[in-house]
């Protein structure tokens, strides 16, 4: 069975680790913990791949830049031939406290604009995401600063701890699903 796990953030230096990355965060570690690198001369992105038990997962950071990532996803999994239920994106949210980890089946953009750009090209709301909550300490006006920023020193300390839960959660929707996941883990 082949999965595709999507971490959305931006390609550049200009970005690497900023708080609207988080999604490319995660998959580095997890590509890192499983003794893989990511092939960065690919169509739409770097891919990484990994076996999971009897899984192969996909692992693809779009360098279309978040506003284009739907092209992305949508070229790979039609590549690979994977289906909605076999695709997991990793990506930030502003509506959850720093280092909260929520998966869900379905939903909207919620105005994040790398999931926008996935639902027009996917045509459907209907795939699993992995929201990693990135916090709205930021006033009015400025939110786009505050996404673009790095993290505060106190939650740089905390992040590798809430990137190895995320990583555990990939992992166990890859394995058991999305229903099972969520029970097992969403309230953590």
């Amino acid at each position: 069975m082949k999965l595709l796990v999507v971490g959305l953030g931006n390609p550049g230096d200009e970005y690497a680790g900023t708080r609207h990355n988080a999604g490319f965060m995660v998959l580095d570690a997890f590509a890192e913990a499983s003794n893989t690198v990511f092939d960065v001369n690919r169509r739409y992105g770097a891919i990484a791949e990994v076996r999971l038990k009897n899984r192969q997962l996909i692992l693809l950071k779009p360098y279309t830049y978040m506003n284009l990532s739907g092209n992305a996803v949508r070229y790979w999994m039609q590549k690979e031939r994977i289906s909605l239920q076999n695709l997991l994106i990793v990506v930030d949210d502003l509506a959850l406290p720093f280092g909260t980890l929520r998966l869900k089946p379905k939903g909207s953009d919620a105005g994040h604009n790398g999931l926008k750009s996935i639902q027009a090209a996917l045509g459907t709301e209907e795939y699993s995401r992995l929201r990693f909550g990135i916090g709205s300490d930021f006033r009015k006006g400025v939110q786009i600063d505050f996404v673009l920023s790095r993290f505060s020193v106190e939650e740089q300390l905390a992040l590798p701890v809430r990137i190895g839960f995320a990583i555990e959660m990939v992992k166990s929707f890859c394995l058991q699903g999305v229903e099972a996941t969520m029970n097992c883990y969403n309230n953590k």
